[in-house]
């Protein structure tokens, strides 16, 4: 399994925003899809928002359409969410995951079996 590593995850008010990186350890996510998923206590893994290799193909669940943005830079090896609008409901603990298959909308919903998974970054969304 590939080493993903999440980051930018924290503590924000209602309405603020935070933006996450998901970056890979010692290799390379140019030709990877890219998912970001969160889970929060008590509740099944979602979904959040999904980006094909090239960035040509995204997903996005209902709930975060207009305010999260998905993004990516495979010359810098990162992947981005950024978030928007923050809302308590979003406090979840958000995990990337790479995989080399590219139906990214099949891939965010469901239970796909992504390859990779990184362990995670904790967004807390509290006044």
């Amino acid at each position: 399994q590939l080493q993903l590593v999440e980051s930018g995850g924290g503590l924000v008010q209602p309405g603020g925003s935070l933006r996450l990186s998901c970056a890979p350890v010692g290799w390379s996510l140019r030709y990877y899809a890219i998912g970001w998923f969160r889970q929060a206590p008590g509740k099944e893994r979602e979904g959040v928002s999904c980006i094909s290799s090239s960035g040509g193909s995204i997903y996005y669940t209902d709930s975060v359409k207009g305010r999260f943005t998905v993004s990516r830079d495979n010359d810098k090896n990162v992947v981005y969410l950024q978030m928007n609008n923050l809302k308590p409901e979003d406090t979840a603990v958000y995990f990337c995951a790479a995989d080399t298959l590219e139906t990214v909308h099949r891939m965010c919903i469901g239970t796909f079996p992504w390859g990779s998974w990184g362990q995670g970054t904790q967004v807390t969304v509290s006044s």
